[in-house]
C-alpha cells in the first residue's frame, strides 16, 4: 500500500510539474526565418504564431509567390526551434524520457 501511495504522490507531483510547464511554454518564444531573415515568423513554444515580419523590399506585387513561399519556410523553420524547445523542457521534466507520439501537439 505504501508503494501505491507513493506512486500516487509522484503522479500528482508530475501533473502539477506539467502544469507548471504548459504556462512556460506559452511564454517561450522561438523565431524562424527564411530568405537570409527578410521573412521571420514568431512562434510560442507550444506553436502558437505570435508575429511575422517581411522586409519591405518583398512588398512588389511580383514577389507575391517568392513571399508566400518565404512564409511559409520562415514558419516551418520557427515550429521545428518550438518543438526542439519543448522536447528539452519535457526532458527535463520526465528525467530524460521521451514524449510518447500522443502527447506531441506537434505530431
Amino acid at each position: 500500500m505504501a508503494d501505491f501511495l507513493g506512486m500516487m504522490k509522484q503522479a500528482a507531483q508530475l501533473q502539477s510539474k506539467m502544469q507548471a510547464l504548459q504556462v512556460e511554454l506559452d511564454t517561450i518564444e522561438v523565431e524562424g526565418a527564411a530568405g537570409g531573415g527578410m521573412v521571420t515568423v514568431t512562434l510560442t513554444a507550444k506553436g502558437d504564431l505570435k508575429g511575422v515580419k517581411i522586409d519591405d523590399s518583398l512588398m512588389k506585387p511580383t514577389d507575391k509567390e517568392v513571399l508566400e513561399d518565404l512564409l511559409i519556410a520562415a514558419h516551418a523553420d520557427a515550429r521545428r526551434k518550438a518543438e526542439a524547445t519543448m522536447q528539452e523542457k519535457m526532458k527535463g521534466l520526465t528525467g530524460g524520457l521521451q514524449l510518447p507520439p500522443g502527447l506531441n501537439p506537434f505530431g
